[in-house]
């Protein structure tokens, strides 16, 4: 069983016992958060596809840390100009541990 679910605007395929990386959220460690805009949910043959969420379905998850992705480059350059501008970044990122999906 899977369902997809949506948080901060991206849309993620998650499944019991698994571990996700979201947009950074104001949640300690190991609080608990409902997910409840949950867009698909497929239990062997049957899916359900919601207009836009399904009602009742939720999917209940564990802060597990708070991490930051890798690290992206971004460069800036005007050929002839003596423009060059480098700057790096890295996302910050929660991290969810799926612990049951209320269908």
């Amino acid at each position: 069983m899977y369902v997809v679910v949506e948080t901060s605007g991206k849309q993620y395929k998650v499944s019991t016992g698994e571990i996700i990386d979201v947009d950074k959220l104001p949640l300690e460690v190991g609080e608990k958060i409902e997910l409840d805009r949950v867009l698909l949910v497929a239990d062997g043959e049957e899916v359900r596809v919601g207009q836009p969420t399904i009602e009742g379905a939720k999917v209940l998850a564990t802060v597990t840390d708070h991490v930051k992705g890798p690290k992206i480059i971004v460069f800036k350059y005007r050929p002839r100009e003596r423009y060059r501008l480098k700057k790096g970044h890295r996302q910050n990122y929660t991290r969810l541990m799926i612990d049951e999906i209320v269908a």
